[in-house]
């Protein structure tokens, strides 16, 4: 039986849709990219916004219309939006025959053999349980990056955020399991791992009384052929000095952070039920920049939170003019049922969500712009990731830059570069996120 995968959302949804593929090889089962082939599809949904809502509702609807124009005989819901919304889907989707919640994409098989022995049990299980797949994960990135998930779950409960709805409390997976996969998709051609949780500064506190994503990365860099190892989602009260100076000291850890801060209005934190002030997150990106000169920093905002007013979106556009951040990306508030911002008062119209998104993201522009010029004439490493034949230019990224989310490097070479390779290059010229170079003797 061949079956199509459909993976929705971000990047820990893709580890689950990975750690999937993987149990469906070890038995047996084919895949294809082909919806109109496939006997059987699964749909890892997501629900963390409206739009992503939206789009796996619509995928589901679509995927479910291959029960009746083509091959499929079996559609799954998994993820997010499975977990959450299920006796809602039940109903209004019909064709869906299983569902498997976020704590149970390990047992994709059971479902899809529950299925074809007509008992269509569904898979919810307890928010807090925390799957360990022995099974090899099926690599499914173009490039030669993979993402490694190393917690679970989150207990900030940010006055706007479901994640504790759906995915539970914080727990780490144990340094054990996170080293025995990372040296699979090593050894299966990745050359950067990037770190994701829903929160990675807290890694290992559950589990080692402390923090102890510095040991992670010191463990991590042991791995022969890895190359760079990449943070996302460190929440910035949660930087100490240790994490700084592991960051600092590993050659193999890129010099780049990403820390969503969300706003930079003390109301508008406050209200977000977030853990700093404007002046503490200064005083991080300060010490950041202090210890680590050439650290990218990469942060995402929330425009028109309920209670946003004008001075409150001024004080986090100053914000932003003053921290000049290396990347930035912006989310108009999406408002989520259950989570206690749904039930504030002074809701703000989207019209003047989508006007605050755009008026920071064009100051943005103008910051990034700057900033890609004054890389003009400085020599850089480059991890390459392709060829293009038409423009007879090798693609790639530097530590600045992390995949799908950042810019590129185009790199002109007068001989062959391997993908998956790291090599010095001089920038010659620079677009608002994209660079260009030549390589290095």
């Amino acid at each position: 039986m061949k079956i199509m995968f459909v993976s929705l959302g971000c990047d820990k949804n893709l580890v689950d849709t990975e750690n999937m593929l993987g149990i469906l090889k070890n038995k047996g089962y084919e895949f294809t990219d082909d919806e109109y082939s496939a006997d059987i599809i699964v749909v890892n949904t997501c629900c963390f916004i409206g739009d992503a809502k939206e789009e796996s509702i619509n995928t589901l609807i679509e995927m479910g219309q291959r029960k009746k124009d083509a091959k499929c005989k079996i559609l799954i819901a998994a993820g997010c939006l499975a977990h959450r919304y299920k006796d809602e889907l039940i109903k209004e989707i019909p064709e869906v025959d299983a569902f498997i919640g976020t704590t149970s994409f390990d047992k994709i098989a059971e479902a899809i053999e529950s299925v074809c022995a007509k008992k269509n049990i569904n898979f919810i299980d307890d928010d807090n349980r925390l799957p360990q797949v022995k099974d090899k994960r099926v690599i499914s990135t173009p490039g030669y990056f993979e993402y490694l998930k190393i917690a679970e779950g989150c207990d900030k409960r940010c006055t706007y955020c479901i994640i504790p709805y759906v995915r539970g409390s914080f727990r780490s997976y144990p340094v054990e399991y996170l080293v025995e996969q990372a040296k699979h998709l090593v050894e299966n051609g990745a050359s950067e791992l990037i770190l994701v949780a829903q929160e990675t500064t807290l890694y290992g506190v559950d589990l080692y009384g402390k923090k102890s994503l510095p040991m992670l990365l010191h463990e991590l860099s042991k791995i022969e052929g890895l190359k760079w190892i990449r943070i996302l989602y460190c929440y910035p009260e949660e930087i100490d000095d240790e994490l700084i100076q592991a960051i600092k000291n590993e050659p193999k850890v890129c010099h780049y952070l990403d820390l969503p801060i969300q706003s930079g209005s003390d109301n508008i934190l406050k209200r977000m039920g977030r853990r700093t002030s404007r002046q503490d997150i200064i005083d991080i990106v300060n010490k950041l920049r202090t210890e680590i000169p050439d650290i990218a920093l990469r942060t995402t905002l929330i425009t028109g939170f309920p209670g946003e007013t004008k001075e409150d979106f001024e004080t986090t556009y100053n914000f932003v003019d003053e921290l000049e951040f290396d990347r930035l990306g912006v989310f108009t508030y999406s408002m989520e049922e259950g989570t206690p911002a749904a039930e504030f008062e002074d809701q703000v119209p989207e019209e003047i969500k989508a006007s605050r998104r755009d008026e920071i993201m064009e100051l943005q522009q103008e910051i990034s712009i700057e900033k890609s010029q004054a890389m003009i004439g400085k020599e850089l490493e480059v991890l390459i990731e392709g060829y293009i034949p038409d423009d007879d230019t090798y693609v790639g990224r530097s530590y600045k830059d992390a995949p799908n989310v950042d810019g590129l490097v185009f790199v002109s070479c007068d001989y062959e570069l391997i993908s998956g390779s790291i090599v010095k290059v001089k920038i010659t010229d620079a677009t608002e996120y994209d660079l260009l170079a030549e390589i290095m003797d």
